[in-house]
């Protein structure tokens, strides 16, 4: 397992709910760090940033960790998904290149996975 300091959960902080309409990047953060220190998870940075491209479907959620596979989940609830993404930040602390298939995934987080990106050097075939 690599470093915990090195993993990383982006949260995008411009998502507007669908509901409210209100911005609520910052408040999944707050509660990911909570809910983080109180299942002593591994450390993890959480960050957010302005944008990453997934505003069809807000909130937008990643993982990130050199040498690992980056994950962006989307459709994310800040009220029900939270959990579930701790989870999830959990199994993906425990993976050394971050590798899952949707059945290692909790099941709430089901249907919200928008990509699985590689590390690079792991992809088998160069399409030319």
């Amino acid at each position: 397992m690599l470093e915990a300091s090195s993993h990383r959960i982006i949260v995008c902080s411009l998502c507007r709910d669908t509901l409210t309409g209100l911005r609520c990047g910052g408040d999944l953060c707050a509660d990911l760090r909570s809910r983080l220190s109180l299942r002593q998870t591994p450390s993890f940075a959480i960050e957010t940033i302005d944008c990453m491209a997934g505003c069809a479907r807000p909130l937008t959620v990643a993982f990130k960790a050199q040498g690992k596979a980056t994950y962006l989940f989307g459709s994310i609830d800040r009220g029900t998904d939270a959990g579930p993404l701790v989870e999830f930040a959990r199994l993906y602390a425990s993976l050394p290149d971050g590798w899952c298939n949707s059945g290692q995934r909790p099941a709430r987080l089901a249907g919200k996975i928008l990509a699985r990106i590689p590390t690079a050097g792991k992809a088998t075939e160069q399409v030319r």
